[in-house]
């Protein structure tokens, strides 16, 4: 009986008597499946079973089918799990065995197999398979460590934050995100829905900053036909849009101080009137507010209702700025990096180390928001696979690196100038009205272009302009 540790073996060959004898001579340590069909009708019995599969490439073993076999090694080495493929030739065949390596054979045996050999090669090729499904579940433990839907972090603060969100996604609580413009606390609401109960309901987010207090008090509770002048219609408010699923609030220290106590009993009684409406009407809702503000500092000042404060205050979720968290900018900046290039067709898939060095260096004001756009523009701007500091904007770089390249533009385009209109001169003859034709610029415009970048002819060309007018004024005097 096989143990848990045997290997999961695949032979495969049209020679059925000689596997079955190999299977029987490997022993106890092997579990072997037989197969005399190259072309594996049903190829999702090997993938998902599979971990080393020996292939018969004799021609007895093929049934003389050779390039099936090689098309057959094309496919396993196609699959998901790609198990690694041991071949067994016959010892004279070495053209098949190099085509059989160049494919991606991880061994080949010589006919006759030497058991005690070919069970070492197994057993070393099974090890190594399954060493490499770990790694690849260590690196898949560890992307999903690193975001939590399009969040994205692997520092502490961001870890926890994480871990936070898991707990309190279940638990149909008020949640408080404070954080500064930029730092993605709508992403954040929009996660904690997505995990949650209500997730297959629809999240509703507005924003409560910079709109006049009856818009939103429209905007949240919607009207009545008739209840204001251009009225015509009946319209939901973004509560009863939000039934079921989770309302998103976003600057809500910008609510006026006449529109809380209303926010107040939606929270305390989950019911509210539309406007011109004296009906009730309820609603089951999660509401997930944020603040760039600081909103004690604002009941303090008696510009926030405090009953309101801890209603939406029940879990409060804090994301720190991205100065405060170095360590995740090389993270967010690749993974901005890959969305630009697909979304403008660009080549760019690395930054050079200057370039992650003055991304890691900048205080960065704007928060993730600013350097997702910084990255945009880098993309945008690089021609190549490489993204370098010359390509980011002036201000992430450092002041002196900023100023040299800024000096080193403006030189570079001078040079340019004056070697084309330098070029063009010698062209024409240095006959000015020729040039400006050429270049298709005005006389006068290349009169000042000579004086800026002081343009001179040589001394062989200036002798020749001399003796051009003095033989010109000897014919006239003449």
């Amino acid at each position: 009986m096989a143990t848990h540790a045997s290997v999961r073996l695949l032979l495969l060959s049209k020679d059925v008597g000689l596997m079955e004898a190999i299977a029987r001579a490997l022993g106890s340590d092997f579990e072997s499946r037989n197969s005399n069909d190259m072309g594996l009708a049903r190829p999702d019995d090997w993938r998902t079973w599979c971990e080393v599969a020996l292939l018969d490439l004799r021609s007895s073993g093929t049934g003389g089918d050779q390039a099936l076999a090689i098309r057959f090694m094309d496919q396993i080495r196609e699959s998901i799990s790609r198990p690694p493929m041991i071949v067994f030739c016959d010892e004279e065949d070495h053209s098949l065995m190099i085509q059989a390596m160049e494919r991606g054979a991880y061994d080949t045996v010589a006919n006759p197999p030497n058991m005690i050999e070919l069970r070492l090669i197994l057993q070393r090729a099974a090890k190594m398979h399954r060493a490499e499904e770990e790694l690849e579940a260590l690196r898949t433990q560890t992307r999903d460590s690193e975001r939590m839907d399009d969040l994205l972090g692997t520092s502490p603060p961001m870890q926890e934050l994480f871990a936070l969100s898991q707990k309190i996604a279940t638990c149909d609580v008020s949640v408080l995100i404070t954080g500064e413009t930029g730092t993605g606390k709508e992403l954040l609401a929009r996660a904690i829905h997505r995990i949650s109960a209500r997730a297959s309901r629809p999240l509703v987010a507005f924003s409560c900053a910079n709109l006049p207090e009856t818009l939103i008090e429209d905007e949240l509770f919607g009207h009545e036909k008739g209840a204001f002048t251009g009225a015509l219609t009946s319209r939901r408010g973004r509560l009863e849009m939000a039934e079921r699923g989770t309302l998103f609030l976003d600057e809500i220290g910008d609510l006026s101080m006449s529109l809380q106590p209303k926010l107040l009993r939606v929270l305390q009684e989950r019911s509210f009137e539309r406007l011109g409406s004296s009906a009730t009407t309820s609603v089951n809702i999660r509401v997930i507010s944020a603040s760039n503000r600081n909103l004690t500092e604002l009941v303090h000042q008696g510009r926030f209702r405090e009953d309101l404060y801890y209603r939406i205050n029940v879990v409060q979720m804090h994301i720190p700025p991205l100065r405060d968290r170095h360590e995740d900018i090389p993270l967010l900046a690749n993974h901005f990096l890959q969305i630009a290039a697909r979304q403008f067709n660009r080549k760019a898939n690395a930054f050079s180390s200057p370039a992650l060095r003055s991304l890691e260096e900048y205080g960065w004001p704007g928060n993730v928001r600013e350097l997702e756009n910084a990255v945009k523009r880098a993309v945008v701007l690089v021609e190549g696979q490489t993204v370098e500091t010359w390509h980011l904007p002036a201000a992430i770089l450092p002041a002196s690196e900023g100023t040299a390249l800024a000096r080193s533009y403006d030189e570079e385009l001078r040079q340019f100038k004056r070697r084309l209109v330098l070029r063009t001169l010698r062209e024409c003859g240095w006959q000015k009205a020729d040039t400006a034709r050429a270049l298709g610029i005005a006389r006068g415009y290349l009169h000042r272009l000579i004086n800026q970048l002081d343009i001179r002819p040589s001394p062989a060309e200036s002798g020749g302009q001399e003796n051009s007018g003095a033989s010109s004024q000897t014919q006239k005097t003449a």
